[in-house]
């Protein structure tokens, strides 16, 4: 889809929804008897509804459900399903610590996996590679990254792709503000920067810590989505955890030629403060880049002439 451009840079050419953490439960009930995932879900489905044509990919970045069950993931599947088909994008799914192998693999990647090992998965978006890499431990909440995974991500990434690779997984290689989940980290990163220094990974998009946050890891930009779930409160006590049954967000990603920028959108239907519309866009389209200033730049209130 086209989007007007009035400044110095481009269209993205690429642009990924980024959600983490729904935490589904068998028959739809709420989280802790309080969180109504379902709901927030279907919330951000409305949301993302009207990017229709602009998304390449609908990323999930684990925990998709709580404990596993089959009837959670069916339903998860079945709500976002839907969603890709009438976005056009497509749909990509990340084991979490909270997920089991087996009913992820062959209820959300239509792909049984007698094995059970590591669900590693390379996806390509229209030359755009995207890596989602399983951190989960079978039976515990921490991450770790199996040797065998290791190796095939170096071999993934021997080549690099047409407009790079975008490598995602649950748990992030970025330190958290919540000092007790450093418990639930990632180990072994060190052999992780081993393997992604200096190769042609834009952008690591994770999920976990339940709030929206970003830094960097082995020169790498990482973007770490909100969770839609429930969200932690980083104004709580430092010595605890206090999960909010509010601030749920998606993370929108945009992949220029020239750059990666990760967004917050806010889940929820809020009061519209101001709004420019169709109208105020074609008006623009038809002043040169002076009057566009004059129009649009120049100081004044945000409702003073519409």
């Amino acid at each position: 889809m086209d989007h007007p451009r009035f400044g110095r840079y481009p269209a993205a050419r690429h642009v990924i929804a980024h959600l983490s953490d729904t935490h589904f439960l068998a028959g739809g009930a709420p989280l802790g008897g309080t969180a109504d995932t379902v709901a927030h879900v279907d919330r951000a489905i409305r949301q993302l509804g009207r990017l229709a044509g602009s998304l390449d990919a609908i990323l999930v970045t684990g925990d998709v459900t709580d404990l596993g069950e089959r009837d959670a993931y069916l339903r998860i599947r079945d709500a976002l399903e839907p969603l890709a088909e009438a976005t056009g994008a497509r749909l990509v799914w990340v084991m979490g610590n909270h997920d089991e192998r087996a009913p992820f693999a062959e209820i959300l990647l239509h792909e049984p996996d007698p094995t059970h090992g590591p669900v590693n998965r390379v996806v390509d978006l229209g030359g755009l590679r995207l890596v989602t890499l399983d951190t989960s431990v079978p039976g515990y909440h921490h991450g770790a990254l199996e040797p065998a995974t290791l190796e095939w991500l170096r071999d993934v990434l021997r080549e690099p792709a047409p407009y790079g690779t975008v490598l995602a997984m649950h748990h992030a290689p970025i330190a958290t503000a919540l000092a007790l989940m450093d418990v639930l980290e990632l180990r072994g990163q060190d052999a992780l920067a081993d393997v992604v220094r200096g190769t042609d990974i834009r952008v690591i998009l994770g999920g976990h810590l339940h709030y929206p946050t970003q830094g960097s890891f082995a020169g790498i930009p990482v973007s770490v989505a909100g969770a839609l779930a429930y969200t932690m409160d980083l104004s709580a006590p430092l010595r605890g955890m206090v999960g909010i049954d509010g601030g749920h967000s998606i993370s929108l990603v945009h992949l220029f030629d020239e750059g990666v920028v990760t967004s917050v959108v806010p889940v929820g239907a809020f009061p519209e403060v101001t709004s420019f519309g169709e109208q105020f866009i074609r008006e623009l389209e038809a002043l040169d880049d002076d009057g566009r200033l004059e129009r649009f730049s120049r100081k004044r209130g945000m409702f003073a002439d519409g």
